[in-house]
Protein backbone atom coordinates (compact mmCIF):
# COMPACT_ATOMS: atom_id res chain seq x y z
CA UNK A 1 0.00 0.00 0.00
CA UNK A 2 0.89 3.90 -0.61
CA UNK A 3 1.61 5.66 2.61
CA UNK A 4 3.52 9.15 3.92
CA UNK A 5 6.15 8.13 5.98
CA UNK A 6 8.35 10.42 7.91
CA UNK A 7 11.63 10.25 9.43
CA UNK A 8 14.09 13.07 10.24
CA UNK A 9 11.44 15.94 9.58
CA UNK A 10 11.21 14.60 6.30
CA UNK A 11 7.79 13.30 4.62
CA UNK A 12 7.79 10.62 1.69
CA UNK A 13 5.23 8.88 -0.11
CA UNK A 14 6.89 5.28 0.48
CA UNK A 15 4.94 1.43 -0.23
CA UNK A 16 4.89 -0.41 3.01
CA UNK A 17 3.18 -3.96 3.65
CA UNK A 18 -0.82 -4.02 3.89
CA UNK A 19 -1.55 -4.72 7.34
CA UNK A 20 -3.65 -7.63 8.04
CA UNK A 21 -5.93 -7.62 11.16
CA UNK A 22 -5.70 -9.62 14.11
CA UNK A 23 -8.38 -10.74 16.63
CA UNK A 24 -11.20 -7.90 17.04
CA UNK A 25 -9.33 -5.78 14.44
CA UNK A 26 -9.91 -4.11 11.80
CA UNK A 27 -8.46 -3.20 8.07
CA UNK A 28 -10.24 0.00 7.15
CA UNK A 29 -9.88 1.74 3.73
CA UNK A 30 -8.65 5.16 4.45
CA UNK A 31 -11.56 7.44 3.47
CA UNK A 32 -9.95 10.72 5.20
CA UNK A 33 -7.36 11.57 7.10
CA UNK A 34 -6.82 15.30 9.08
CA UNK A 35 -3.66 16.47 9.93
CA UNK A 36 -3.44 17.45 12.77
CA UNK A 37 -1.52 20.32 15.19
CA UNK A 38 0.10 16.86 16.83
CA UNK A 39 1.77 15.64 13.42
CA UNK A 40 3.02 19.37 12.70
CA UNK A 41 4.89 18.98 16.18
CA UNK A 42 6.05 15.64 15.97
CA UNK A 43 7.26 16.11 12.42
CA UNK A 44 10.14 18.84 13.54
CA UNK A 45 10.02 18.39 17.26
CA UNK A 46 9.62 14.00 17.65
CA UNK A 47 12.59 14.06 20.01
CA UNK A 48 10.92 16.37 22.75
CA UNK A 49 7.61 14.67 21.93
CA UNK A 50 9.39 11.65 23.04
CA UNK A 51 10.57 13.01 26.13
CA UNK A 52 7.05 13.81 27.15
CA UNK A 53 5.91 11.13 26.72
CA UNK A 54 8.56 8.98 28.48
CA UNK A 55 7.80 11.64 31.41
CA UNK A 56 4.14 9.89 31.70
CA UNK A 57 5.86 6.17 31.20
CA UNK A 58 4.79 5.81 27.64
CA UNK A 59 7.99 4.28 26.02
CA UNK A 60 7.07 4.00 21.97
CA UNK A 61 6.32 7.35 21.23
CA UNK A 62 7.68 8.59 17.97
CA UNK A 63 11.29 10.23 17.59
CA UNK A 64 13.59 11.63 14.87
CA UNK A 65 15.38 8.38 13.72
CA UNK A 66 12.59 6.30 13.59
CA UNK A 67 9.89 5.98 10.16
CA UNK A 68 6.62 6.88 10.97
CA UNK A 69 3.08 7.07 9.37
CA UNK A 70 1.21 10.00 11.11
CA UNK A 71 -2.44 9.94 10.93
CA UNK A 72 -5.19 9.68 14.00
CA UNK A 73 -8.24 11.58 12.75
CA UNK A 74 -9.62 9.01 10.41
CA UNK A 75 -12.37 7.81 8.97
CA UNK A 76 -12.35 4.35 7.13
CA UNK A 77 -14.61 1.48 5.46
CA UNK A 78 -14.17 -1.53 6.54
CA UNK A 79 -12.21 -3.87 4.41
CA UNK A 80 -11.44 -6.70 6.08
CA UNK A 81 -12.08 -8.07 10.31
CA UNK A 82 -10.39 -10.23 12.53
CA UNK A 83 -11.92 -12.65 14.37
CA UNK A 84 -14.22 -12.27 16.48
CA UNK A 85 -15.03 -8.90 15.60
CA UNK A 86 -18.69 -7.94 16.17
CA UNK A 87 -21.66 -7.94 13.24
CA UNK A 88 -22.05 -3.88 13.44
CA UNK A 89 -18.86 -3.87 11.82
CA UNK A 90 -19.61 -5.26 8.29
CA UNK A 91 -17.47 -5.28 5.23
CA UNK A 92 -17.89 -1.60 3.39
CA UNK A 93 -19.27 0.26 6.60
CA UNK A 94 -17.77 3.75 7.54
CA UNK A 95 -16.20 4.26 10.45
CA UNK A 96 -14.13 5.98 12.81
CA UNK A 97 -11.83 4.70 15.31
CA UNK A 98 -10.32 5.66 18.72
CA UNK A 99 -6.69 6.28 17.80
CA UNK A 100 -5.40 3.33 19.89
CA UNK A 101 -4.46 -0.39 18.66
CA UNK A 102 -3.18 -3.13 20.70
CA UNK A 103 0.40 -4.35 18.89
CA UNK A 104 3.76 -5.61 20.21
CA UNK A 105 2.40 -6.87 23.35
CA UNK A 106 0.81 -3.36 24.28
CA UNK A 107 -1.58 -0.80 23.14
CA UNK A 108 -0.18 1.87 20.91
CA UNK A 109 -0.81 5.27 19.92
CA UNK A 110 -2.07 5.39 16.32
CA UNK A 111 -0.35 7.80 14.31
CA UNK A 112 1.90 8.83 16.75
CA UNK A 113 4.17 5.59 17.38
CA UNK A 114 6.06 3.55 15.23
CA UNK A 115 4.47 0.46 16.50
CA UNK A 116 1.29 1.53 15.79
CA UNK A 117 1.08 2.90 12.02
CA UNK A 118 -1.27 5.56 11.11
CA UNK A 119 -3.73 6.71 8.65
CA UNK A 120 -1.90 8.85 6.25
CA UNK A 121 -1.93 5.55 4.38
CA UNK A 122 -4.38 3.79 1.57
CA UNK A 123 -5.06 1.08 4.96
CA UNK A 124 -5.15 1.57 8.97
CA UNK A 125 -5.85 -0.99 11.51
CA UNK A 126 -8.19 0.08 14.10
CA UNK A 127 -9.63 -2.05 17.33
CA UNK A 128 -13.34 -2.93 16.64
CA UNK A 129 -14.00 -2.68 20.13
CA UNK A 130 -12.83 1.22 20.16
CA UNK A 131 -14.86 1.68 17.08
CA UNK A 132 -17.84 3.33 15.90
CA UNK A 133 -19.93 2.85 12.66
CA UNK A 134 -20.51 6.39 11.39
CA UNK A 135 -24.11 7.29 11.49
CA UNK A 136 -26.91 9.37 9.10
CA UNK A 137 -24.52 9.40 6.09
CA UNK A 138 -22.26 11.78 7.41
CA UNK A 139 -19.80 13.14 5.13
CA UNK A 140 -16.18 11.40 5.71
CA UNK A 141 -14.02 14.78 5.29
CA UNK A 142 -16.48 15.65 8.74
CA UNK A 143 -16.68 12.15 10.30
CA UNK A 144 -12.89 12.57 10.23
CA UNK A 145 -13.09 15.29 12.44
CA UNK A 146 -14.64 12.99 15.28
CA UNK A 147 -11.01 12.89 17.12
CA UNK A 148 -10.13 16.87 17.29
CA UNK A 149 -13.68 17.48 17.49
CA UNK A 150 -13.48 15.08 20.83
CA UNK A 151 -10.30 16.42 21.85
CA UNK A 152 -12.15 20.16 22.37
CA UNK A 153 -15.09 18.53 24.08
CA UNK A 154 -13.13 17.02 26.45
CA UNK A 155 -12.18 20.66 27.35
CA UNK A 156 -14.98 22.24 27.52
CA UNK A 157 -16.56 19.39 29.77
CA UNK A 158 -13.68 19.36 32.13
CA UNK A 159 -13.99 23.21 32.10
CA UNK A 160 -17.91 23.22 33.95
CA UNK A 161 -18.72 26.47 32.14
CA UNK A 162 -22.08 27.30 32.18
CA UNK A 163 -24.44 29.05 29.39
CA UNK A 164 -24.34 32.15 31.48
CA UNK A 165 -20.05 32.73 31.68
CA UNK A 166 -18.27 34.69 29.38
CA UNK A 167 -15.94 32.10 27.45
CA UNK A 168 -12.54 33.76 26.42
CA UNK A 169 -10.88 30.89 23.51
CA UNK A 170 -7.30 32.50 23.07
CA UNK A 171 -6.12 30.77 19.83
CA UNK A 172 -8.17 30.18 16.48
CA UNK A 173 -6.15 27.69 15.23
CA UNK A 174 -7.68 24.08 14.73
CA UNK A 175 -8.27 23.57 18.37
CA UNK A 176 -9.52 26.79 19.37
CA UNK A 177 -11.86 26.44 16.51
CA UNK A 178 -13.53 23.08 17.30
CA UNK A 179 -13.64 24.77 21.39
CA UNK A 180 -15.69 27.50 20.01
CA UNK A 181 -17.95 24.89 17.70
CA UNK A 182 -18.73 22.85 21.29
CA UNK A 183 -19.32 26.02 23.23
CA UNK A 184 -21.77 27.73 20.18
CA UNK A 185 -23.39 24.06 20.51
CA UNK A 186 -23.74 24.19 24.07
CA UNK A 187 -25.65 27.89 23.87
CA UNK A 188 -22.42 29.66 25.53
CA UNK A 189 -24.25 33.19 25.61
CA UNK A 190 -20.37 35.22 25.63
CA UNK A 191 -18.18 33.69 23.35
CA UNK A 192 -14.79 35.62 22.81
CA UNK A 193 -12.13 35.00 20.43
CA UNK A 194 -8.43 36.03 20.36
CA UNK A 195 -6.12 35.58 17.55
CA UNK A 196 -3.53 37.63 15.81
CA UNK A 197 -5.00 36.30 12.50
CA UNK A 198 -7.70 38.13 10.28
CA UNK A 199 -8.64 34.96 8.70
CA UNK A 200 -8.70 32.61 11.69
CA UNK A 201 -10.91 35.57 13.53
CA UNK A 202 -12.96 35.21 10.82
CA UNK A 203 -13.15 31.48 11.31
CA UNK A 204 -13.63 32.28 14.74
CA UNK A 205 -17.02 33.60 14.10
CA UNK A 206 -18.36 31.61 11.49
CA UNK A 207 -17.72 28.38 14.13
CA UNK A 208 -20.18 30.89 16.42
CA UNK A 209 -18.11 33.48 18.70
CA UNK A 210 -19.65 36.33 19.09
CA UNK A 211 -17.09 38.30 19.60
CA UNK A 212 -13.22 38.13 17.86
CA UNK A 213 -10.45 40.41 18.81
CA UNK A 214 -7.17 40.72 17.39
CA UNK A 215 -5.04 40.76 20.46
CA UNK A 216 -2.56 43.43 19.51
CA UNK A 217 -4.98 45.85 19.21
CA UNK A 218 -7.20 44.54 22.25
CA UNK A 219 -7.67 42.89 25.27
CA UNK A 220 -10.24 39.49 24.96
CA UNK A 221 -10.79 40.23 28.69
CA UNK A 222 -11.83 44.29 28.09
CA UNK A 223 -15.10 43.03 26.31
CA UNK A 224 -16.15 42.05 30.35
CA UNK A 225 -15.04 45.26 31.89
CA UNK A 226 -18.56 46.59 32.27
CA UNK A 227 -20.24 43.13 33.74
CA UNK A 228 -20.40 44.00 36.97
CA UNK A 229 -18.28 42.08 39.53
CA UNK A 230 -15.31 41.32 37.24
CA UNK A 231 -11.89 42.26 39.16
CA UNK A 232 -8.96 42.95 37.16
CA UNK A 233 -7.05 44.93 39.56
CA UNK A 234 -5.92 44.64 43.49
CA UNK A 235 -6.97 48.03 44.01
CA UNK A 236 -10.08 46.78 42.70
CA UNK A 237 -10.41 43.65 44.51
CA UNK A 238 -9.94 45.62 47.66
CA UNK A 239 -11.93 48.70 46.91
CA UNK A 240 -14.99 45.62 46.34
CA UNK A 241 -14.04 44.06 49.95
CA UNK A 242 -13.86 47.22 51.77
CA UNK A 243 -17.13 48.63 50.11
CA UNK A 244 -19.59 45.35 50.31
CA UNK A 245 -18.64 45.33 53.88
CA UNK A 246 -19.15 48.87 54.67
CA UNK A 247 -22.84 48.38 53.50
CA UNK A 248 -23.21 44.96 54.62
CA UNK A 249 -21.93 45.74 58.60
CA UNK A 250 -25.06 48.36 58.37
CA UNK A 251 -27.67 45.61 58.34
CA UNK A 252 -28.62 43.63 61.35
CA UNK A 253 -27.52 39.94 61.14
CA UNK A 254 -24.71 40.92 58.30
CA UNK A 255 -22.83 37.92 58.90
CA UNK A 256 -26.12 35.06 57.83
CA UNK A 257 -26.49 37.46 54.75
CA UNK A 258 -23.16 37.17 53.79
CA UNK A 259 -22.97 33.48 54.39
CA UNK A 260 -26.04 33.10 52.27
CA UNK A 261 -24.62 35.20 49.38
CA UNK A 262 -21.71 32.92 49.09
CA UNK A 263 -23.47 30.44 49.01
CA UNK A 264 -25.21 31.07 46.29
CA UNK A 265 -21.53 32.03 44.89
CA UNK A 266 -22.31 36.02 44.07
CA UNK A 267 -19.69 36.67 47.07
CA UNK A 268 -16.81 36.24 44.75
CA UNK A 269 -16.12 37.93 41.66
CA UNK A 270 -17.58 37.22 38.15
CA UNK A 271 -14.55 35.43 36.27
CA UNK A 272 -14.48 34.04 32.33
CA UNK A 273 -13.62 30.75 31.66
CA UNK A 274 -10.11 30.92 29.43
CA UNK A 275 -9.37 28.22 27.07
CA UNK A 276 -5.67 28.20 26.13
CA UNK A 277 -5.47 27.13 22.80
CA UNK A 278 -2.06 28.51 21.45
CA UNK A 279 0.60 26.34 22.83
CA UNK A 280 3.64 28.22 22.91
CA UNK A 281 5.93 29.13 25.51
CA UNK A 282 5.23 32.59 27.45
CA UNK A 283 1.32 31.74 26.88
CA UNK A 284 0.57 30.44 30.08
CA UNK A 285 2.03 33.24 31.64
CA UNK A 286 0.80 35.83 29.58
CA UNK A 287 -2.89 34.89 30.29
CA UNK A 288 -2.59 34.80 34.31
CA UNK A 289 -1.18 38.31 33.86
CA UNK A 290 -3.84 39.32 32.13
CA UNK A 291 -7.13 37.84 32.80
CA UNK A 292 -9.55 38.97 35.91
CA UNK A 293 -9.35 37.69 39.39
CA UNK A 294 -10.89 33.99 39.75
CA UNK A 295 -10.15 33.17 36.20
CA UNK A 296 -10.60 29.80 34.93
CA UNK A 297 -8.16 28.61 32.67
CA UNK A 298 -8.14 25.20 30.80
CA UNK A 299 -4.76 24.38 29.28
CA UNK A 300 -5.59 22.82 25.59
CA UNK A 301 -2.80 23.78 23.23
CA UNK A 302 0.04 21.91 23.53
CA UNK A 303 3.68 23.25 24.52
CA UNK A 304 6.13 21.00 23.41
CA UNK A 305 8.77 22.62 25.19
CA UNK A 306 9.55 24.04 28.69
CA UNK A 307 7.68 26.79 30.29
CA UNK A 308 7.50 29.25 32.69
CA UNK A 309 5.03 30.87 34.80
CA UNK A 310 4.61 32.95 37.77
CA UNK A 311 3.18 31.44 40.68
CA UNK A 312 2.49 34.15 42.76
CA UNK A 313 0.50 35.95 39.83
CA UNK A 314 -1.88 32.45 39.97
CA UNK A 315 -1.80 32.24 43.43
CA UNK A 316 -2.56 36.26 43.91
CA UNK A 317 -5.55 36.02 41.70
CA UNK A 318 -6.86 32.72 42.52
CA UNK A 319 -6.83 31.48 39.19
CA UNK A 320 -8.13 27.54 38.59
CA UNK A 321 -5.74 26.12 36.44
CA UNK A 322 -6.90 22.75 34.28
CA UNK A 323 -4.72 21.13 31.71
CA UNK A 324 -6.25 18.98 29.35
CA UNK A 325 -5.49 15.91 27.28
CA UNK A 326 -7.13 13.65 24.89
CA UNK A 327 -10.86 12.74 25.95
CA UNK A 328 -13.23 9.20 26.74
CA UNK A 329 -14.70 6.67 25.00
CA UNK A 330 -17.82 8.16 25.27
CA UNK A 331 -16.72 11.63 24.29
CA UNK A 332 -15.64 10.44 21.10
CA UNK A 333 -18.79 8.68 20.76
CA UNK A 334 -20.81 11.69 21.70
CA UNK A 335 -18.76 13.86 19.45
CA UNK A 336 -19.62 11.59 16.30
CA UNK A 337 -22.77 11.44 17.39
CA UNK A 338 -23.44 15.51 17.46
CA UNK A 339 -21.59 15.71 14.50
CA UNK A 340 -24.08 13.22 12.67
CA UNK A 341 -27.20 14.61 14.24
CA UNK A 342 -26.08 18.46 13.22
CA UNK A 343 -26.04 19.79 16.76
CA UNK A 344 -22.01 20.13 16.49
CA UNK A 345 -21.10 22.41 12.91
CA UNK A 346 -17.85 21.76 12.31
CA UNK A 347 -18.09 22.53 8.43
CA UNK A 348 -16.02 25.38 8.27
CA UNK A 349 -12.68 23.69 9.79
CA UNK A 350 -11.87 21.61 6.72
CA UNK A 351 -10.25 24.13 4.12
CA UNK A 352 -8.63 21.70 2.02
CA UNK A 353 -8.27 18.35 0.48
CA UNK A 354 -5.05 16.31 -0.22
CA UNK A 355 -4.03 13.39 -1.54
CA UNK A 356 -0.82 11.25 -0.36
CA UNK A 357 1.92 12.86 -2.81
CA UNK A 358 0.35 16.61 -1.52
CA UNK A 359 1.14 15.94 1.89
CA UNK A 360 4.42 17.58 2.16
CA UNK A 361 3.27 20.54 0.32
CA UNK A 362 0.16 20.35 3.19
CA UNK A 363 2.38 20.85 6.08
CA UNK A 364 3.84 23.75 4.75
CA UNK A 365 0.53 25.11 3.63
CA UNK A 366 -0.36 24.49 7.22
CA UNK A 367 2.07 26.90 8.13
CA UNK A 368 0.31 30.02 6.99
CA UNK A 369 -2.64 30.69 9.07
CA UNK A 370 -4.07 33.65 6.60
CA UNK A 371 -5.18 30.49 4.53
CA UNK A 372 -6.20 26.68 6.18
CA UNK A 373 -7.04 25.90 9.26
CA UNK A 374 -7.40 22.03 8.42
CA UNK A 375 -6.58 20.15 5.83
CA UNK A 376 -7.62 16.50 5.21
CA UNK A 377 -5.90 13.26 3.08
CA UNK A 378 -7.87 11.66 0.51
CA UNK A 379 -5.38 8.88 0.02
CA UNK A 380 -7.28 7.45 -3.39
CA UNK A 381 -6.60 11.35 -5.17
CA UNK A 382 -3.30 12.61 -6.60
CA UNK A 383 -3.60 15.98 -5.45
CA UNK A 384 -0.39 17.57 -4.92
CA UNK A 385 -0.89 20.84 -3.61
CA UNK A 386 -3.61 22.64 -1.92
Amino acid sequence: MRAVSCLHGELSVVDLPSPRPAAGQLVLDVLRCGICGSDLHAKDHADELADAMNAVGYEHSVTSDTPVVFGHEFCGQVAERGRGVAKQFKVGASVVSFPMLRAHQGVHLTGLSPLAPGAYAEHVLAEAAMSFVVPNGLDSSIAALTEPMAVALHAVQRSDITKRDVAVVVGCGPVGLAVICHLKAKGVETIVASDFSPGRRALAQRCGAHIAVDPAQDSPYDSMGARKGVVSSVPQLAELGVGSMEKLRKLPGWNHIYRVVDKLGAATPKRPVIFECVGVPGIIDSILAASPFTSRIVVAGVCMGTDHFRPTVAIGKEIDLRFVFGYTPLEFRDTLYLLAEGKLDAAALVTGTVGLPGVDAAFRALGNPEVHAKIVIDPQSNTNEV
